[in-house]
């Protein structure tokens, strides 16, 4: 008993990025030269579906605790990474217009997906409404996060005006021990990287980047450009400090499982242990983090953008400088609503087809395509995307110590 304790102590102890670099090269050898090993596909559905499973449950508790017993001093850091968010997440968007420009793809329009998209910008935020007052326990069953964090907040205001200090105390305390179980599930990483590795590398060969590679290296190289050279300006003129540490802790932590699990929902539990792991404010990052979940979309407003785009060089459509910059508008609006969930932002494109007077039909054909390259491009979106909610929650975090 005592080898098994010393065994799990020592596992524990060892640095969760090297368990997962380890569980990554495991996985992809083995879905090179085992791919009929399917079962270890289930170890990443499992994974996965635990850390969807906990994260509302994380959120509302901890969001609620988080807000019945904060102090003063919270409003400007909010201000400022909400700022963060919406500047990046628009200057993506002008990034792949950019880019779209310089280096124009077209597509290989056939078959029409199948799936329900919004027609306009007013159903985004119809729903985006429709969502804010959902049933507070549905919207956890469901894990709809701008449900979860309406009701959360009301709940931590109420309970902050009327409830007792013994009372707010048992729900602190449960907010501790729902994040101690997500310690344990992110114990088990690892094994889930390995089964989404394994999948991955065994189901899917090298014909996408032959048939979609223009496409696939545009959106990639839009993305990173944001990601590496936009988001620490961001962050620079926030702060004044060297982004570039910062910005790799997130990108190798949080960046990583993000990759593979493709669910900035589900990474919400990652990004929260990393904020307290680099000292963060608890009552801050608690609502910033699964905020930044739904409306931080970097990588969202480049697929919308440079998808939309490659429909227009496809059918000829000419889009002029205005025309591209109210596109770039649309795609970050648009991308604030985007699921947090695989594929969230790829119906999406309709809607910014149809501002170019681009028909459904042709534009979920454009769906389909994302679809397919969809192993590449949401995993490097979300990567991105769900990073980007600790980079920016730490820089607004830095900005206010340096100016108490």
């Amino acid at each position: 008993m005592n080898a098994v304790a010393a065994l799990l102590k020592k596992w524990a102890d060892t640095s969760l990025v090297l368990r997962i670099l380890v569980g990554l090269v495991i996985g992809a050898v083995l879905g090179l030269v085992a791919p009929g090993w399917t079962w270890l596909g289930m170890l990443g559905t499992i994974f996965v579906s635990a850390l969807k499973a906990i994260a509302p449950v994380l959120v509302a508790i901890l969001v609620t605790a988080s807000i019945a017993r904060a102090g003063g001093g919270l409003g400007p850091r909010f201000r400022t990474v909400i700022a963060l968010y919406v500047v990046s997440t628009l200057s993506a968007a002008l990034v792949a217009v950019a880019g779209s420009s310089f280096f124009p793809v077209t597509l290989q329009l056939q078959d029409a997906a199948q799936g329900s998209a919004p027609s306009a910008l007013t159903d985004v935020f119809t729903n985006l409404l429709t969502n804010m007052v959902a049933n507070p326990l549905a919207s956890i069953a469901s894990a709809n996060y701008i449900g979860i964090l309406f009701w959360a907040i009301l709940l931590g205001l109420g309970l902050k005006k009327l409830a007792s200090p013994g009372t707010i105390r048992v729900i602190a305390d449960l907010a501790d021990v729902v994040a101690l179980v997500v310690k344990w599930v992110i114990q088990f990483a690892p094994f889930g990287i390995l089964g989404l590795v394994f999948s991955a590398v065994s189901e899917n060969g090298l014909d996408i980047f032959t048939t979609y590679g223009k496409l696939i290296l545009l959106l990639v190289g839009c993305m990173l450009f944001n990601t590496l050279l936009l988001n620490p300006l961001w962050s620079f003129l926030a702060t004044r400090k060297n982004p570039y540490p910062l910005l790799w802790n997130c990108l190798k932590v949080s960046g990583l499982n993000a990759f593979f699990t493709r669910s900035s929902a589900a990474n919400i539990p990652i990004n929260m242990a990393l904020c307290k792991k680099m000292g963060l404010d608890e009552d801050f990052y608690s609502v910033s983090i699964p905020l930044g979940a739904t409306i931080n979309m970097n990588g969202a407003a480049v697929t919308i953008t440079v998808m939309t785009l490659a429909v227009a060089h496809t059918l000829g459509v000419e889009v002029g400088f205005v025309s591209a910059l109210l596109l770039s508008v649309i795609s970050t609006l648009g991308a604030c609503g985007a699921s947090g969930v695989a594929g969230g932002s790829l119906l999406l494109i309709p809607m910014a087809c149809s501002f170019l007077g681009i028909g459904n039909d042709v534009a979920m054909q454009a769906v389909a395509v994302g679809f397919i390259i969809g192993v590449i491009q949401d995993s490097v979106e979300t990567a991105l995307n769900s990073s980007g909610d600790v980079f920016f929650t730490a820089t607004a975090d830095f900005r206010d110590r340096q100016r108490s």
